[in-house]
Formats: structure tokens, C-alpha cells, sequence
């Protein structure tokens, strides 16, 4: 049963988790120092002493999927570890979100996009009527190779959206309609646009706006005049989406004729999807009962229920007030995880192993019980 209160909760909960900055530059050190790069390939290359880590961010990847990942791994990566004489990593909370961070800038926006996929599309779009590769076609309509602010997605579409005015004019005297796109639209328009040019593969970087920056702009850019209070549309508008995904939908909204007068300074689109992305999907929508049934049954109680145990208890978990997130998951395990494998086999449990659903769902369930949740 999900809770009345459960989406304010998650959203408070993730943005608390924003406060820690997520950083993929940093996480790729955090990659490294840590001693991953040693028995972990990236997307085929390195090592394949264990799975390949730049294969883990899917459409659904959050910090609770990473946690649930690392926890099912975490004794098997321990023995691996002692035979290799290689120092266990052990992560505070801020390496934690950055290693998220550079796992997910390695599948940032979509899967992988096709040049031949965007080469018809730029035709059948129309976007050849106006636009050449190297040189102006028409007044006012830059070729290709001069689209310097086009490296991802939303410098694409916030690009778009500025000169969406024009645009429509233009097309309006051409009697062609502005496009409608998907996420993957966008990823292979953007791949197409790019080799034909000769513009190089930008590095992937995920650094994920300021929460307050980018409620600010959703509420100033008059977001909420039609989608209403930010916690509606998240709840039911924002599903299982991409940052391309959302760029797209930004694009298609753009075309309505009521936008014609806002426009975006250079980096503001990216805050605003940032925001709404990372509010939706940063923890997963964990519900707090299915979360109590987790800790259950995965015999939680056992030790946090137990003084005589030396684990802290549930009350001692959470007194603090601090919420739990899947960085603070992933912190716990590689600081305390070997002592609590050790307990666990004294008492011949069973090491427990989550999908991201039940991660997400125990992160929901212990922040309730933290006294700043006020249940």
C-alpha cells in the first residue's frame, strides 16, 4: 500500500540527496582510487574480473539501483578483493553520489544514437529545406558545422527553442509543419549532425543542476502556469524518462503558440530538466510498506533489532534525522558492509540481495522513521 504521503516524502528525501553534489569528473577518480578500474570493464574495455560496470545504467538507473547492485556484488567483490591483496573500497557519501554520477554520464542520454537513422530524419523533418552542413542555405539559418552550442540534447533543443520564432515563420511561408521528435529522434539527429560536420564526441559530463536553481526557472519560465504545482507533474507526467526523453518533450511543448516570448539563457533548459529528472528518479518511487516488508523479510531485524548484536538499531539508524539515499546506501555497505557479513554468517543468515524496487522501498521505509519525517 502506498502512503498518502509518500510522494512528498520521496521528494523531500531526493532533494536532500541533491544537497550532496553529484560530480561525473570526480566519480571517474572515485573510479579509479577506489580500485574498481582493477577488475571492472567500462563498456568492453579493461578488465573482466567482474561485470562490466559501464553496462549498469540503464533507462531506470538511480542511486538505489546502483546500491542494490553493489550490494548484491558487495561478497563476492570481497573475496575477490583479499585473493588480489587489493584494499577493499570504502566510500563516504559524496564519493558515493559522484560514482553514480559517472556511471550514468557513460548511457547520459539515450542508447546509442544512429547517423543513418538522423541523416533521413534531417531530411524528412524538413530541417534540409533551411539548413546545409557547411554553408547558409538561406538568411539567418546557420549551417550545420556552426551549431557550437549543439553537443548534447538540451543545448540542442534550448538552441532550438531560442530561434523557435523564426523558425516558425519561415516554415509557416514554406507551408511545412515544425517537427514533432522523440528522445531518440533527438540522439540521432544529433549524431548525424555531428559527423557530418566534424564536430568531435564531447566527453560525458552528468553534474546535476542545483535543486533551488532549477525550481526557481520551472516556476519563473511559467512551467507550472500549465502543468500545475511541481509535485503533479512529477507524479504524473515525468515516467521512467530520459534527459533526452525530456528535452524532446521540452521541444514539442515549445511549439505551442502561448511560448512564443520565452526564451532560455544558455544553460537554464539543462537546469530545469536536470531538476524535474533528477526530483522524479533520483531514488526510484519507493513505497514505504513495500519497504517495512523488505527489512522484514530480509531479516534486518534480526541484528538492528537485537542490542546484543553490536548493530545500531533502527531507532539508532535513524535519530540522527538525516535521510537515507542510495549514496548513503552505498556509503554504509563499503564502510560497515564485511563487519555485518561476518555477524551475519555467526548467525548463519543468508547475505540478503535486492532489486532497486526493494532498495528504493527500504530507503522510503527508513526515512519514515527518521524524526524529521514526523510519523
Amino acid at each position: 500500500m502506498k502512503y498518502p504521503t509518500l510522494l512528498s516524502l520521496f521528494l523531500a528525501a531526493s532533494l536532500q540527496a541533491a544537497a550532496v553534489s553529484a560530480d561525473s569528473n570526480r566519480g571517474a577518480q572515485v573510479f579509479e582510487l577506489q580500485g574498481c578500474v582493477q577488475c571492472h570493464a567500462l563498456n568492453g574495455v579493461g578488465p573482466a574480473v567482474g561485470p562490466d560496470l559501464g553496462l549498469v545504467a540503464d533507462r531506470g538507473f538511480t542511486p538505489a539501483a546502483l546500491a542494490a547492485t553493489l550490494w548484491n556484488h558487495a561478497p563476492a567483490m570481497w573475496v575477490e578483493t583479499k585473493l588480489r591483496s587489493v584494499a577493499r573500497p570504502a566510500m563516504d557519501e559524496q564519493q558515493a553520489a559522484d560514482l553514480f554520477a559517472f556511471f550514468y554520464s557513460l548511457r547520459f542520454f539515450e542508447e546509442p544514437g544512429d547517423a543513418a537513422r538522423g541523416k533521413a530524419l534531417f531530411t524528412s523533418k524538413k530541417c534540409a529545406d533551411c539548413h546545409r552542413i557547411d554553408e547558409p542555405k538561406i538568411k539567418d539559418a546557420k549551417p550545420v558545422a556552426e551549431w557550437t552550442a549543439a553537443s548534447d540534447p538540451l543545448e540542442l533543443v534550448e538552441t532550438m527553442w531560442n530561434h523557435s520564432t523564426a523558425m516558425r515563420d519561415e516554415m509557416a511561408r514554406r507551408n511545412i509543419r515544425l517537427p514533432q521528435l522523440k528522445g531518440q529522434d533527438l540522439a540521432d539527429l544529433l549524431v548525424y549532425t555531428r559527423r557530418a560536420s566534424g564536430r568531435p564526441r564531447p566527453k560525458p559530463v552528468f553534474q546535476p543542476a542545483a535543486a533551488d536553481a532549477g525550481k526557481t526557472l520551472f516556476e519563473s519560465k511559467r512551467c507550472s502556469a500549465c502543468h500545475g504545482p511541481l509535485t503533479h507533474f512529477l507524479s504524473t507526467e515525468v515516467h521512467d524518462a530520459t534527459l533526452t526523453d525530456i528535452a524532446a518533450d521540452m521541444w514539442n511543448h515549445g511549439l505551442d503558440m502561448s511560448l512564443r516570448n520565452t526564451t532560455f539563457a544558455p544553460g537554464e533548459m539543462r537546469q530545469i530538466a536536470d531538476y524535474i529528472w533528477f526530483s522524479r528518479t533520483i531514488e526510484g518511487a519507493g513505497e514505504v510498506g513495500r519497504g517495512a516488508q523488505v527489512f522484514a523479510a530480509k531479516k534486518c531485524g534480526v541484528c538492528h533489532d537485537d542490542p546484543a548484536s553490536g548493530a545500531p538499531s533502527l531507532p539508532g539508524l535513524t535519530a540522527t534525522g538525516k535521510y537515507f539515499s542510495g549514496a548513503s546506501m552505498v556509503s554504509a555497505l563499503t564502510r560497515h558492509g564485511p563487519a555485518m557479513l561476518d555477524k551475519m554468517r555467526a548467525k548463519n543468515l543468508p547475505w540478503p540481495h535486492f532489486s532497486a524496487e526493494e532498495m528504493s522501498s527500504v530507503i522510503a521505509y527508513l526515512n519514515t522513521r527518521s524524526p524529521r519525517s514526523g510519523r
